[in-house]
């Protein structure tokens, strides 16, 4: 009498496990105990497999830094696992968070920052838009976000079309698209924070096994703890990049004769960039543009020391940009002896057409006019914080009308990748590439100089700062 066959598991062999017994074949235990135990070894086995495909999916979600490349990650992760090629995740714009049972509203901490992203796997923009139009009440998605009854896991529709109760727009919507099963999850920081949903959808009338809902199961509850993460991430960030924002800039003055622009952009490091412009008691301007060694808070936190004293400065002495320069490195030096920063300030009188200026190891101004395209001939000086005592002659130039005066931080140089004289030369070269209404507005000047010089869809390490003046 032969030996019973056992039964195939994905991951196991049946003629290996046989083989591995010493027992001959005609032996009564051996007989009885040989299915039980290669059963319970192909379900071990199944287990081990499902485990490390569980463990390289989140390992490959965790590489996903940003919340939608996570939200593509799992829209293609999760139709793999369900075996479904097309499906729509979605997070939940900010609002209230709903009690379970979809009644009243809770206190929950919401996660900050903007949410509202939807991603589709298989389905093209139309398509997702004629998805998006389904009323929220009737779809898979508003009912687990509005946690109805029921819905406290998985919502599956083995059969969209033969569905009683489906609503007439979603039965249009499914017959459109060639929607015949959907099967969807919710996306969960906690039992009590649902960030979203993922909806799988079938060309036919089918369901996911149950050994599939497991896993998908286990990828969606670490992934919506990823996600929480992620969102919190950028929301810090976003809060930091603010504040630093409005360390380094704040409302520009409105002076007449001039007109005036500021961009700034926040470097991956973090850094003390920044531009400044206020007006003095006199009715003139003070322009300024600086950088600060270091970089992430601390150099922050000396940016708007430095930033503050300059302020102060220049409004004692303003007309004299040299000797606000010496003093704020006298405060640098007393301070904070350690670290040194460029910077440049420019004492404006709109009236008299004249511009004063003076600099600290700070690449020079660009003006930029119908008849000239040229680096102001600044005299050359070590940073602050370099010298015992820092002092250099000032320049004076004298603006047409029309034209326009360029003031940067070194890093919108170092951001175009190339050494420094040609950055230079590549900065001097757009600039006069400039359209001519570009010219007289200084808003449109600076977005057409950022636009050329910047990486197209990279990160940069240091901050830029960029002010523009136009005289009228």
């Amino acid at each position: 009498m032969s030996t019973p066959p056992v039964p195939k598991v994905a991951g196991t062999s049946s003629a290996a496990s046989l083989s591995a017994q010493n027992v001959p074949p005609d032996s009564p235990s051996r007989a009885s105990s040989t299915p039980a135990s290669a059963a319970l070894q192909d379900r071990l086995a199944g287990w081990v497999s499902d485990l490390t495909t569980l463990h390289e999916l989140t390992e490959r979600l965790a590489r996903c830094g940003t919340v939608d490349a996570a939200l593509q990650e799992v829209v293609r992760t999760g139709g793999a696992l369900v075996g479904a090629r097309r499906g729509v995740v979605r997070l939940e714009p900010p609002g209230p968070a709903r009690r379970e049972g979809g009644g009243g509203l809770s206190d929950q901490r919401l996660l900050p920052g903007p949410r509202n992203r939807v991603f589709g796997l298989g389905l093209d923009p139309a398509q997702l838009g004629r998805l998006e139009t389904l009323p929220k009440e009737s779809s898979s998605y508003g009912h687990i976000m509005d946690a109805l009854p029921g819905t406290e896991g998985p919502l599956a529709h083995p059969d969209l079309l033969t569905e009683a109760d489906l609503d007439p727009r979603c039965r249009e919507v499914a017959r459109g698209l060639g929607i015949a099963a959907s099967y969807a999850a919710p996306l969960l920081a906690a039992p009590e924070r649902r960030l979203g949903a993922a909806v799988w959808l079938y060309d036919e009338p089918a369901q996911p096994s149950e050994r599939q809902c497991h896993i998908v199961g286990l990828y969606l509850r670490y992934a919506g703890e990823h996600l929480a993460r992620l969102d919190e991430l950028g929301g810090a960030v976003e809060d930091a990049e603010a504040l630093r924002g409005q360390l380094r800039s704040g409302v520009l003055p409105r002076v007449h004769g001039v007109r005036l622009a500021g961009r700034y952009r926040g470097g991956t490091r973090g850094g003390g960039g920044w531009y400044d412009a206020l007006p003095l008691p006199d009715g003139t301007l003070g322009l300024a543009v600086g950088t600060v060694t270091g970089s992430g808070s601390a150099a922050t936190a000396a940016m708007a020391a430095l930033r503050s004293a300059l302020r102060s400065y220049a409004v004692l002495e303003g007309e004299d940009p040299v000797a606000v320069l010496s003093d704020m490195e006298l405060l640098l030096r007393l301070t904070d002896p350690s670290r040194s920063a460029t910077a440049l300030f420019a004492h404006c009188d709109p009236a008299a057409g004249r511009l004063t200026l003076a600099g600290a190891g700070h690449a020079p101004p660009l003006i930029l006019g119908e008849r000239r395209v040229e680096f102001v001939e600044s005299t050359l000086s070590a940073p602050l914080g370099m010298l015992s005592c820092w002092e250099a002659p000032s320049v004076e130039i004298r603006p047409e009308p029309g034209e326009a005066v360029i003031l940067y931080s070194d890093g919108l140089l170092r951001c175009t990748g190339v050494p420094v004289d040609r950055a230079f030369a590549r900065l001097h070269a757009v600039a006069a590439g400039a359209p001519r209404l570009c010219r007289r507005d200084p808003s449109a000047l600076a977005d057409h100089l950022l636009d050329a010089l910047l990486p197209k869809g990279g990160a940069i390490e240091e901050d830029i700062a960029l002010l523009t003046a136009c005289f009228t």
